[in-house]
């Protein structure tokens, strides 16, 4: 690693978000990226029902990629990164909480920002080392320094899973980019010339970006990746993020 970038390779990737659930339909999303708005969840076959029935739509989606892109492999250490979380969950119970209501711990334990890899690592019964990350605007690129510093550590792979939808309506006011539900999974290992490697590098910015319509950066990310274009570049607050590749 260095101080001010880092490199890996994605070994297999996986994506879904409601109505764009294969390969050909991200093809066609990349080329020419529409709206995804909420629909339907995602099936999560591989995770035991009983488990299944405690995640809500986002961590559906979440464990959807997760158990694509790993594909039955254990013991590989996991970040999950989601901008907001379960922040439905957490309105409601405050709602509850507001009218006096008991508030569920079952709901509360489910709302905690490491919900989704917890109940990922017990379907599978892996002891494997996850973390559960926010980093606002950022949170793409702080997940993925903290993956490549788990391969730096000695991981041989790192399973890093992003996932976000749109905040309730409450918050709506509040968003800064047009939030769309998504969810994507990259099983990342130390860079390979011969596999693609990304990269990514930071500097400070002189000006902050300011809020509009554009896609999420889960997304902008995502596009990235799928694409093969060669630079990405974001603002984040003061911070300027440069994705490239080796092409």
């Amino acid at each position: 690693m260095r101080v001010n970038g880092v490199s890996f390779s994605i070994a297999s990737h996986a994506a879904w978000a409601p109505g764009v659930a294969t390969q050909q339909a991200w093809d066609e999303w990349w080329r020419a990226p529409f709206r995804i708005a909420a629909g339907v969840e995602p099936a999560v076959a591989a995770m035991p029902a009983l488990l299944r029935r405690r995640a809500g739509f986002l961590g559906k989606m979440a464990l959807q990629v997760a158990y694509q892109c790993l594909d039955g492999r254990t013991d590989i250490p996991t970040v999950f990164c989601s901008r907001h979380g379960e922040v439905a969950r957490a309105v409601d119970l405050l709602s509850e909480l507001a009218q006096s209501s008991a508030v569920s711990p079952t709901g509360f334990g489910l709302a905690v920002h490491n919900a989704s890899a917890g109940l990922f690592s017990i379907a599978r019964k892996d002891r494997a080392n996850h973390l559960a990350l926010a980093a606002g605007n950022s949170t793409i690129e702080h997940a993925v320094i903290d993956a490549c510093g788990l391969l730096a550590d000695g991981a041989p792979m790192v399973l890093l899973v992003a996932y976000d939808q749109a905040l309730p309506p409450v918050l709506a006011q509040f968003q800064d980019s047009d939030e769309q539900p998504y969810a994507w999974a990259w099983l990342m290992v130390p860079a390979q010339a011969q596999n693609g490697a990304i990269h990514l590098n930071w500097s400070s910015s002189a000006s902050a970006a300011g809020p509009g319509d554009a896609m999420p950066a889960g997304l902008e990310v995502l596009r990235f990746q799928l694409s093969g274009q060669a630079r990405l570049e974001r603002v984040a607050g003061r911070r300027r993020w440069c994705w490239s590749r080796d092409v």
